[in-house]
């Protein structure tokens, strides 16, 4: 009897253990997003076509916050959390198509992953490693000390590539180029039409 308890106790801890946390907000406009979020961790963003703004902060915090003219009409945006296994995902899906910005706050010590389709997407504050992409538009991300990368990649398809923090500037069809650094993290930023801009 003792160990079938003791068998018991450790499927459900390990249960719980492997539990994904879930949070899901329908009408941002009415119920703004916030959720906590461990300083260091790694960050899947899946963001709807727009304005997008991603801000590192000093709070272990994740903010979503909707602005622009067109925010009244945004009542069917809709934001979801889900974490499992260590990693956590966020996804930003509906609202008006145009003239709204889409600003998510995350601790300044975040691994940042986002794939957005579309759009004029900033990204600063954030300190760690990023793997940035959009098909089109404008992607600008501040990408603080040069010498805090191991390595860097950068690519535009067709258009404007401007990485001037590590000597390079290009225009074109199928820019890119790579380097190699003393630090710790890993940059990575593709757009597939449009500006792309390391600064």
């Amino acid at each position: 009897m003792r160990r079938l308890i003791l068998f018991l106790c450790s499927v459900l801890v390990a249960a719980a253990g492997s539990a994904a946390t879930k949070a899901e907000v329908r009408d941002i406009v009415g119920h703004p997003f916030s959720a906590d979020f461990a300083s260091g961790a790694e960050l899947r963003l899946h963001i709807r076509s727009g304005e997008v703004h991603v801000v590192g902060t000093d709070q272990n915090r994740i903010t979503v916050e909707l602005s622009g003219r067109k925010v009244e009409e945004a009542h069917d945006v809709r934001v979801r959390l889900a974490e499992k296994k260590g990693v956590t995902d966020l996804r930003v899906t509906g609202g008006p198509k145009n003239e709204l910005t889409i600003t998510i706050r995350v601790p300044k010590a975040t691994h940042l992953y986002a794939r957005i389709p579309f759009g004029e997407v900033h990204v600063e504050g954030v300190e760690g490693d990023k793997d940035i992409s959009i098909h089109a538009g404008d992607l600008t991300v501040s990408v603080g000390r040069p010498a805090d990368y191991a390595r860097v990649e950068a690519s535009v398809m067709s258009g404007e590539l401007d990485g001037e923090p590590f000597g390079e500037e290009r225009g074109g069809l199928f820019r890119s180029f790579h380097k190699n650094g003393p630090g710790k993290y890993r940059l990575y930023a593709h757009v597939g039409a449009g500006q792309l801009t390391l600064r």
